[in-house]
């Protein structure tokens, strides 16, 4: 059930993804739902409904993100990080958690899934080092400051992806100046009876 309800979701999605990548994606699931029962990753518990509110949600971005090196930024189970990296095993993901039992778990899910393009760390993200040419978050701050925490990580001519819910206008007015915002794409994610949103945001020069 699980397999065909997860081959709907993606259809639906509009995208293409292998059996081999529909099967590691199940497996994620699998292994979240486990390790939450000790680590406290994510509320919910049903194993329908991590397809439609943990996987589906975090592949409706993909068509999103485009090359160069990922960060996602309190990743917490690996949402969006880990069926990012999965569908695309090109992109380099790196996942970082200030949590030091989400950051020793995603370590481990990589290594289960054998996910040679993942760097778990765990840190706070104002302390990290490196560029990243995105850095997407999922329910992790209000963009101003998810911007102003990250701003030092970005590339030159990179992009954040912010996954939000009902569509932040407010949060979207208070954004400093030199803040673009290029795009507020509404998701419809299968399975989701809730509103959506991605923001795909630069710095302006």
């Amino acid at each position: 059930m699980s397999q065909s309800a997860l081959a709907a979701g993606i259809g639906e999605l509009g995208l293409d993804l292998p059996v081999t990548a529909q099967q590691k994606l199940l497996a994620f699931r699998d292994l979240l739902l486990k390790w939450n029962k000790t680590y406290n990753l994510t509320a919910l518990r049903d194993p329908a409904q991590a397809i439609s509110h943990h996987l589906l949600d975090s592949l409706a971005i993909l068509p999103h993100v485009g090359a160069g090196p990922l960060l996602d930024v309190g990743s917490g189970g690996g949402l969006p990080g880990i069926p990012l990296a999965i569908a695309r095993p090109d992109l380099s993901v790196s996942m970082v958690d200030t949590v030091q039992k989400k950051a020793t778990f995603l370590q481990q899910a990589a290594i289960e899934l054998g996910l040679k393009n993942v760097t778990a760390h765990h840190a706070r993200v104002e302390d990290m080092h490196g560029q990243y040419a995105q850095i997407s978050s999922r329910a992790f701050a209000e963009i101003g400051l998810f911007i102003s925490l990250t701003r030092h990580l970005l590339a030159p001519g990179g992009r954040w992806l912010a996954m939000k819910g009902v569509r932040p206008d407010e949060e979207l007015q208070a954004l400093p100046a030199d803040i673009v915002v290029e795009a507020v794409i509404p998701l419809r994610v299968p399975g989701l009876d809730a509103e959506r949103h991605l923001i795909i945001l630069k710095a302006g020069s």
